[in-house]
């Protein structure tokens, strides 16, 4: 699943996210979501989320 549409992220949800510093390099980073910082219900790019140890970045995949 990808993380383009608002109503498919949930709090508590773990998803895969790329960070601002790791766009160019593609790295993803594993963790749950504890905040939806995206207000839009798209984004070509991926919802923005917090990640319950703080992290920023946007959905790229949905694990469960």
């Amino acid at each position: 699943m990808e993380g383009s549409k608002r109503d498919e992220i949930q709090i508590g949800m773990t998803v895969m996210i790329v960070q601002k510093q790791d766009q160019r390099s593609g790295q993803l980073t594993e963790g749950v979501v504890k905040k939806i910082l995206t207000n839009s219900k798209n984004h070509p790019h991926g919802i923005k989320v917090m990640l319950e140890d703080g992290i920023v970045g946007r959905v790229k995949t949905i694990v469960h």
